[in-house]
């Protein structure tokens, strides 16, 4: 009942603000209509958004401007009585942008004047662009040979493997449709938006204005398509399989290791409404990959081997494979893996589903529903059971998401949506969903090989299982108070649930677990609660154009923190502390002239840290790590959870100029600076009993600096091509939050000094090509190099002084597709390719840490030349497929439209 009062209240003080209006799905257009003779203004002239109900009327002063146009391709006309009408074709709408288009009416001369018809290009300069950021139609994608749109993300210049100008992973707000879709639990996107379903992709690597929160480094924002007036479908299937001489590394890869997919889109009308007022869109596809990672299977978990005599003594070793038992020796060990079936250990399958309705009853109103549900069901390649594939872990993902979306008009410059949205994330983690499997197996059996040595039975024991469900209502209004300035407000409640289980099997427990006081079996339940508001102006002046808000974000994280950290286990506890903070957020663009503009931004970024570190080890366990079987694989040994975590802060700065080159050309330089602070580490504590813990703080910091360059040439004469290039020094005082308590299990002390972070690459170049010789065939390419990632260095298992001071081999990459259209009487059919590493490239994206490649190790030199305790030599151990980047993947398919 309070909520429900509330949230009138909200609605209440949100109207009385009604010059205020939504943002982060729509974008504006915007010019001014003149007498082409004269150059006097136009008023009264009509300008219409063709195929849609949007529109406006120019003013006095001939200026006009449309509000509320959803991001895409459109014909604009401006009509008036006693002129020639005139149209704009291909006019490029962008979310949160301004697109200008001025007209010059001509007087008719006859009665029946004809229309002017110009083709629109897409401007190369964005004049009201205030940081750093880049928009990606649908038509892009779809000419790109990527696979999801993560792919596309990590094409901008900036971004390395996820990480946005230095930031760690979680850094990142995800949004769909203006709603954020982040797993507060994990920090990632909840949900994969299919390639097909994208209208437009909007990329943010650098400061972001005020409607956006709970983020430090950058914002992924996804428009989805609607449905059209007309019915149109699309299926696409393809077949893919890797092709690579390594085989020698990648086990079977000589053999047909199939990827599968099919997709259906259909969208249109829905009878027997007309074609304009409720209109859906729905997509489904199944994916289905062996991968490339595979094992054999010479053992499986029951199997128990003996090694006991030492490598010295291996003539009284004994072999069980498969229930079997077989005295070793050289030539037994080498049959038994070659004769061995071959298992995919990174196999994954995917189901997702999406659907849209659109309803406009009358041009002021508009409503959306739209559904969202993913399964994903995978496992992750461990190198131990290679041997043994049957003992690791299955990993199940699923996830549900609904969102409703009312935008209601208030007059032709002001209007507001109001969203609501609730999505469930379920995940599991096991080998046997069933404690109680005849599958598990004492977990002695993985002490039976020695180091160096895969497993030859045994299984990994630990259950994991969590739930998220994020509710969320958002409100947000906008108005174009007058020529010059536009108003953004925003209201938003957001409610977590979290569940989470996790516990080790233990063959002799009751119920096959450890009491839940125990640091084997966890479990817990949290309402942590967010609210946020913002309050943003865009003023735009001839000479230029200013964004300028602030924020304010609330959390509360519904935890306990002990009293007694002597004693943290038996100690009372106290409510966690709530939190708030406010953050400006200012950028500017100046026209330089009319084709290159500076651009300079500033803001300070806050977060939340990943829920799950407020709440890890909920019963605060602490105990002898000697006594202690392998540690859970999510969480870290005798570690506690933080529920007074404070929000994580960056300050970032970036200045800035873009400038059109000739008619098809521009470029695109942006120098940047980031400070990291209050970033999640770890305190080391003891017990009064003298045993050590770590518990989780703000103690982290770090810096980014760096400058990208980017040349881009439009799509002109059958071309089109773009180039990124980034430098980037991303330095702090640890990559992990772990490191100060892993460094004091280790005996170092922590690092005191600012180190290239793990994901600290300095060079990065990104190549993508197109070439359309005719309409109906077409290529891309991607290309991209970058230098290697630093690692520590060790000498003798001694680690170097300094952490991070090596770098791994350069890596480099190339991507290829291609498509040929057919046209059979009111269809289209095409047929693609699409090559990933084409020249089936061996990177190396792990090396050892004593040589700094991934082909070789001198670990060996110590083994005195002794015979791992295992079936395998020592260079099959070393050998380390998981090392390198996928080998070369060929996919051919086709796409029918109709």
């Amino acid at each position: 009942m309070k909520f429900k009062n509330s949230f009138i209240g909200i609605i209440f003080f949100s109207l009385l603000f009604s010059s205020i209006l939504l943002g982060g799905t729509t974008g504006k257009i915007a010019g001014r209509v003149t007498d082409a003779k004269t150059g006097e203004p136009l008023p009264g002239v009509n300008i219409l958004v063709d195929g849609t109900t949007l529109g406006a009327a120019s003013d006095l002063s001939g200026d006009y401007m449309i509000l509320m146009v959803p991001p895409g391709n459109y014909r604009i006309i401006a009509r008036m009585m006693g002129y020639d009408p005139q149209a704009y074709e291909q006019v490029r709408v962008s979310i949160d942008k301004t697109r200008r288009l001025d007209f010059k009416l001509s007087e008719k001369v006859l009665e029946l004047g004809k229309e002017v018809t110009i083709v629109a290009e897409r401007p190369l300069v964005q004049m009201d662009l205030t940081s750093s950021e880049a928009v990606i139609g649908a038509e892009t994608i779809s000419m790109l040979p990527v696979e999801n749109f993560n792919d596309v993300v990590n094409l901008q210049a900036g971004v390395v493997e996820g990480h946005f100008r230095g930031g760690r992973t979680g850094e990142v707000m995800y949004m769909i449709d203006g709603i954020p879709v982040n797993d507060a639990y994990s920090g990632n996107a909840a949900f994969q938006v299919e390639n097909s379903s994208i209208s437009e992709l909007e990329v943010i690597s650098g400061t972001f204005n005020a409607e956006y929160g709970q983020a430090m480094s950058g914002v992924v924002n996804i428009v989805t398509k609607e449905g059209g007036r007309q019915l149109h479908g699309q299926a696409t299937a393809y077949f893919g399989d890797h092709i690579s001489s390594n085989k020698d590394i990648f086990w079977n890869i000589d053999k047909i290791n199939p990827t599968y997919n099919g997709q259906l889109t259909l969208e249109g009308p829905v009878w027997p409404f007309s074609s304009d007022k409720l209109t859906f869109f729905a997509t489904g596809r199944y994916f289905n990959s062996d991968g490339f990672l595979y094992g054999k299977k010479v053992f499986v978990p029951s199997d128990s081997s003996n090694f006991q005599s030492g490598p010295t003594r291996t003539d009284a070793w004994t072999i069980m494979s498969q229930g079997k038992i077989y005295p070793f020796n050289d030539e037994t060990a080498q049959k038994l893996i070659d004769e061995a079936e071959a298992i995919p250990m990174n196999p994954s399958q995917r189901l997702s589903l999406q659907g849209k309705l659109t309803y406009k009853p009358v041009a002021s109103e508009k409503l959306s529903y739209e559904i969202l549900r993913e399964n994903n069901e995978y496992q992750n390649y461990v190198h131990e059971f290679r041997l043994n594939p049957d003992g690791t872990y299955r990993y199940f993902d699923e996830g549900i998401k609904h969102s409703f979306s009312w935008t209601h008009v208030f007059s032709s410059r002001t209007f507001g949506t109001l969203k609501f949205s609730h999505f469930n994330k379920n995940y599991k983690q096991y080998v046997h969903e069933d404690p109680y499997d005849a599958g598990y197996v004492s977990e002695i059996r993985l002490q039976d090989a020695g180091s160096n040595a895969f497993y030859t039975g045994g299984l990994q024991m630990w259950q994991f299982k969590r739930k998220t469900q994020t509710s969320l209502a958002k409100l947000d209004l906008t108005s174009q108070v007058n020529k010059y300035h536009q108003l953004k407000f925003g209201l938003e409640y957001k409610k977590h649930k979290l569940w989470l289980h996790e516990y080790q099997v233990i063959l002799d427990e009751p119920g096959r677990m450890s009491p839940i006081t125990t640091f084997k079996n966890n479990q817990y339940a949290h309402q942590p609660v967010e609210i946020s508001a913002y309050f943003q102006d865009k003023v735009e002046l001839d000479y230029m154009i200013v964004n300028a808000g602030f924020r304010f974000d609330y959390f509360n994280p519904n935890g306990s923190i002990p009293q007694n950290f002597q004693e943290p286990d038996t100690s009372p506890t106290d409510a966690a502390k709530k939190s708030m903070q406010f953050s400006p957020r200012f950028g500017l663009a100046y026209p330089i002239t009319d084709q290159g503009k500076i651009h300079v931004s500033y803001g300070h970024f806050f977060q939340t840290p990943r829920l799950d570190y407020l709440y890890t080890n909920p019963e605060f366990d602490i105990f002898e790590l000697q006594s202690t079987p392998a540690p859970p694989p999510n969480s870290v040994l005798n570690t506690i959870g933080n529920a007074n975590l404070k929000p994580e802060q960056t300050v970032s700065y970036e200045i800035g100029l873009q400038q059109q080159i000739m008619t098809d050309f521009s470029v695109d330089v942006t120098v940047f600076y980031k400070d990291i602070r209050n970033l999640l580490g770890t305190e080391v504590l003891y017990t009064l009993a003298g045993i050590r813990y770590a518990r989780y703080i703000n103690r982290d910091y770090g810096n980014v600096k760096g400058v990208t360059l980017s040349l881009k040439k439009r799509q002109s004469e059958g071309i089109g091509a773009s180039l990124d290039y980034t430098y980037q020094i991303a330095k702090g005082n640890a990559s992990d939050p772990n490191s100060a308590f892993l460094d004091s299990q280790a005996g170092r002390e922590p690092t005191k000094q600012m180190v290239p972070l793990d994901w600290d690459r300095r060079h990065q170049l990104n190549l993508s090509l197109t070439f359309v010789p005719v309409q109906y065939f077409a290529m891309s390419l991607i290309g991209r190099v970058g230098t290697g990632l630093p690692y520590t260095p060790t000498y003798q298992t001694t680690r170097a002084i300094v952490e991070n001071s090596a770098r791994r081999p350069i890596v480099y990459n190339f991507d290829f597709y291609s498509y040929r259209d057919f046209k059979l009487a009111n269809f289209n059919l095409s047929l693609f390719l699409r090559i990933y590493n084409l020249l089936d490239r061996l990177n190396e994206l792990n090396v050892y840490s004593d040589t700094g490649r991934a082909t070789y190790s001198l670990a060996s030199l110590s083994t005195g030349g002794l015979r791992p305790q295992g079936i395998n030599t020592y260079n099959q151990y070393i050998t380390r497929p998981d090392f390198y980047s996928a080998p070369r993947e060929v996919q051919v398919g086709f796409e029918f439209e109709f």
